[in-house]
């Protein structure tokens, strides 16, 4: 066993310590200031997660999938798309919201999950102006109203108001699909409902997918679903347009009239539009914010992305993080409108 003999210490050997331990302690604190910086200038070092809180193939996905590629080969990272369904898509926002704020994890954010939900929930495990930093505005689309092709000729509706005849005379017999509760789809169909006094059964999908997939199967028989998701469809015959939900027409859809055109005056002023967009937890560096809002919207500014975008009924975006918040505070005050004059409520 070491014997350890101590000995008193000489003041001035006491204070060379002392001059010592400070100067540890300043260069420990000016390390540990250092050292975010030289993560932040070194992100990104691994693959970056975008978290889609729909299923895929709706317009969240399309578009995190359009953006994700670009992203990948600006960074020199994988952007890797990660599909968290449910509860109209606050599954996906939750999770990204308390994720790690170091730029890792990101959420392909919607109309719903950001301008809706909070009014629509009682409660929700979230907060979406707090606990999310602002990337940049993806896209803008407008919702369809639209039914299966079959579906529409069987009970002779060609139009919105032979739709509106039908719903009357028959309540409760037709049902409305949705990519889930609280999404723009959802309450486009319940402001609809709302306007024209008509019953119609909601049924909520776990992302436009699957419910687009029953529409074609005839098992859904009316869908307000954003118009991307829907575009292959329509084109391609199996689901008939009878209305875009948006002030103007779609130019990727020209001939079909918007709802407020032609849906009398029960309908005036009708619009429902949906918009996605890049978001971050709270409190990740300005620096990897602003780089990827940068990337995005060069992206975006290239005619095969943005032609490809308008081709599919979006219109691509790229803003800056400020004018996204601000877009996100007018969309919480809009739809919270929207929300109480239709009635609808998610438990």
């Amino acid at each position: 066993m070491e014997n350890h003999h101590l000995t008193p210490l000489s003041a001035a050997s006491t204070r060379r310590r002392a001059v010592l331990a400070l100067s540890s302690v300043a260069a420990a604190l000016t390390f540990g200031l250092a050292l975010p910086a030289a993560a932040q200038q070194g992100w990104p070092n691994k693959p970056v997660r975008i978290v889609v809180p729909f299923a895929a193939g709706g317009t969240t996905d399309i578009l995190a999938r359009a953006v994700a590629p670009e992203l990948s080969k600006a960074f020199g990272q994988q952007f890797i798309v990660d599909n968290r369904a449910g509860a109209g898509g606050n599954v996906g926002a939750d999770l990204v919201a308390k994720a790690p704020n170091d730029g890792y994890t990101l959420l392909m954010g919607t109309v719903g999950t950001h301008g809706i939900n909070r009014a629509l929930y009682p409660k929700l495990p979230f907060d979406p102006i707090k606990d999310f930093d602002p990337i940049t505005l993806v896209a803008a689309v407008p919702n369809v109203m639209e039914m299966n092709v079959d579906k529409a000729k069987a009970l002779n509706i060609n139009n919105v108001a032979d739709f509106i005849k039908y719903a009357k005379a028959n309540p409760g017999k037709l049902n409305m699909a949705s990519s889930g509760s609280g999404t723009s789809i959802h309450l486009a169909g319940e402001l609809f409902k709302s306007m024209t006094g008509t019953y119609l059964i909601h049924i909520p999908y776990r992302g436009s997918a699957p419910a687009l997939l029953d529409m074609v199967g005839g098992n859904a028989d009316v869908m307000f679903d954003n118009l991307p998701s829907s575009m292959q469809q329509i084109k391609g015959g199996k689901l008939k347009a009878l209305a875009v939900t948006s002030a103007e027409r779609s130019p990727a859809l020209p001939d079909v009239p918007t709802v407020a055109e032609v849906g009398g005056p029960s309908l005036k002023g009708f619009e429902a539009s949906s918009w996605f967009g890049l978001l971050a937890p709270a409190g990740t560096p300005p620096e990897i914010v602003n780089r990827i809002q940068q990337e995005v919207a060069k992206s975006l500014g290239t005619a095969a992305i943005k032609e490809k975008m308008v081709a599919q009924g979006a219109i691509p975006s790229g803003n800056t993080p400020a004018e996204f918040a601000k877009l996100i505070d007018s969309e919480h005050a809009k739809w919270a409108k929207v929300v109480q004059a239709s009635g609808a409520k998610v438990d």
